[in-house]
């Protein structure tokens, strides 16, 4: 296993950063409210040093490996900042999405920011406000990303299969093979323990190779990683040792090591895979509540 840093988003600890593959951990929020609601992290794709963060007092980067955060002054100083998203393509392009449900865009870095008109509904009788917790970035076409509500990950076509947006939902996962315009359950409850459905990821390098975070409701009280190889077309679960305390919330990849990934329960439990994903090993320490997770070389 490559020399590597793991950060941690915790709800009510801010960050925790490991120099040695999760054996320990350190909190690393200078610069920042030290009991912050972490929801967000991204990392810049040529510069691991530098780190994105969205909290509830906005949106917060590091230029060293998170020894240091400075609060970005934008429009979003106080907001509660759900989601991030770099585009690979274009790093300077930086989307963030808040709750209630709004996106800003930057084109230089967080210097200067617009905010494009989307027709997100703002208010869920449920949960009082919705949320933006998902960006994605579509993998063939630069000028195109994805927002939602839910997981998303987007698979492009091949060999003969057309592209499929797999999004996940509190009672199903499911698919889009017309890019959004409709949509279709896969029935995940039939082929895995659960039908609740919320972290999802791609091998890197592999967008077929599809990992799924499974349990049994939001937070739930056991989750489970299932993985598919087909892009969603069937699924088997990987090798755990146990189940997780809570539903997968989260995983992180990063391209330097498409074999090394990280996956955390919603109360606190981490996981790290160095196979892909078909096995995993549980770190031993434990957090209250994780709600971003990144790794960077």
């Amino acid at each position: 296993m490559p020399a590597h840093r793991l950060y941690v988003g915790t709800i009510g600890e801010g960050v925790f950063r490991s120099v040695d593959g999760g054996e320990t951990f350190r909190r690393a929020a200078d610069g920042m409210f030290v009991e912050c609601h972490v929801r967000s992290l991204v990392v810049h794709p040529s510069d691991p040093r530098i780190l994105y963060l969205g909290s509830e007092q906005g949106l917060f980067v590091s230029r060293d490996g998170a020894d240091n955060w400075q609060r970005v002054d934008s429009p979003l100083n106080g907001l509660q900042v759900w989601s991030l998203l770099l585009l690979p393509s274009n790093p300077d392009v930086l989307l963030v999405g808040t709750c209630p449900s709004r996106l800003f865009r930057s084109e230089d870095g967080g210097q200067t920011w617009t905010e494009p008109v989307v027709g997100m509904v703002r208010e869920c009788p449920r949960i009082i406000h919705t949320r933006v917790t998902c960006l994605a970035a579509d993998p063939l076409d630069a000028q195109t990303a994805w927002a939602g509500v839910a997981s998303l990950v987007v698979v492009p076509a091949s060999r003969g299969r057309p592209r499929r947006l797999l999004a996940s939902t509190n009672n199903d996962l499911n698919v889009s093979e017309d890019d959004g315009e409709t949509w279709h359950p896969l029935g995940i409850g039939r082929s895995l323990p659960h039908s609740y459905c919320r972290g999802l990821t791609q091998v890197a390098g592999r967008p077929e190779r599809v990992l799924l975070g499974n349990g049994d409701g939001p937070p739930g009280t056991t989750g489970l990683i299932a993985r598919s190889g087909d892009a969603g077309e069937t699924w088997q679960l990987t090798r755990m040792p146990g189940p997780a305390n809570s539903t997968i919330w989260n995983f992180a990849t990063h391209p330097s090591d498409p074999q090394l990934i990280y996956a955390s329960s919603v109360s606190g439990h981490v996981f790290r895979s160095t196979d892909g994903g078909a096995s995993w090993v549980k770190l031993t320490r434990e957090f209250g509540e994780v709600r971003a997770l990144a790794w960077t070389p």
